[in-house]
């Protein structure tokens, strides 16, 4: 009996914060098993998914004219490197570039708050990944209060037009807003703490942002609701459940990446020219 997977246009629509709506996390459920109803299923798809998106990269990569950008947003825990590890497994790093984006150096802060960003975004050719991105210049920068609110007010309109200018320039973006419970969030932090080889990723300062959730779920509604954009979308991702979350994601990935429908250059010789 054949399974049948959800298209990626199905996945992307299910996602979606449809651009100037209101938007309430609240109202968005941290675990979805609608389009994947067994862990199995959505395990196979994002096998088959990720052997295609290296397949599309290769391509990508061969053309030279295009890019792709994957930003990964969520609370600590909440899977961005478990995501790119999953949907990347097969993905040649030849064509790949992980951006992991952590406090701001001295140098950095001597500049606007994207200037390292902008150094980062993938060349033609390559499929770029953001571990979290400019987006935490409307997060933690905005509970933390370590900017005026009237500079944090007005940067959701300078980054949406920052990647209007990416888009408008050969960068196709996808927007991964990964949504967990803090009941998941809290056995996923006790895991790193009970587990030897997991322990190394525990943060002490991550029990200080959890204290300030609701501030944060409050910060992340307003960075979708005000950057979810016909050109730069966020797509909302329930994302206790890890093999649910991967599948979802790569079937919008390869979607994207069949999209931008890369080809192969014609290099303008034939190996009948040689004498080899």
């Amino acid at each position: 009996m054949s399974i049948e997977i959800p298209s990626p246009k199905d996945v992307a629509e299910h996602l979606i914060a449809k651009p100037g709506k209101k938007f309430v996390l609240d109202k968005i459920p941290t675990r979805d098993e609608s389009l994947f109803d067994d862990k199995h299923v959505a395990r196979a798809s994002c096998e088959e998914d990720a052997r295609e998106i290296d397949r599309l990269q290769d391509i990508l990569y061969a053309e030279r004219k295009q890019s792709l950008l994957v930003v990964l947003q969520g609370i600590d825990t909440a899977g961005k490197s478990g995501t790119t590890r999953a949907v990347f497994a097969y993905t040649s790093p030849l064509g790949l570039q992980v951006s992991a984006f952590k406090k701001p150096t001295d140098l950095e802060l001597a500049h606007d708050y994207l200037w390292r960003v902008h150094q980062v975004v993938p060349r033609r050719g390559f499929i770029g990944i953001f571990d979290r991105s400019h987006y935490e210049d409307v997060l933690v920068v905005k509970v933390r209060g370590f900017a005026p609110k009237d500079d944090i007010e007005r940067r959701y309109d300078q980054i949406n037009q920052f990647e209007k200018h990416l888009t408008e320039n050969g960068t196709r973006i996808l927007k991964f807003m990964l949504h967990i419970s803090p009941e998941e969030q809290a056995e996923r932090l006790k895991s790193r703490l009970a587990e030897p080889h997991k322990r190394w990723k525990f943060n002490p300062g991550d029990l200080e942002d959890r204290k300030l959730w609701p501030e944060f779920m409050s910060a992340y509604d307003d960075m979708v609701e005000r950057c979810s954009t016909d050109w730069a979308p966020w797509y909302v991702v329930p994302s206790d459940s890890k093999s649910r979350r991967n599948a979802m994601i790569a079937r919008i990935v390869r979607g994207a990446l069949e999209d931008m429908d890369p080809q192969y250059p014609d290099p303008g010789w034939n190996a009948e020219d040689y004498d080899l």
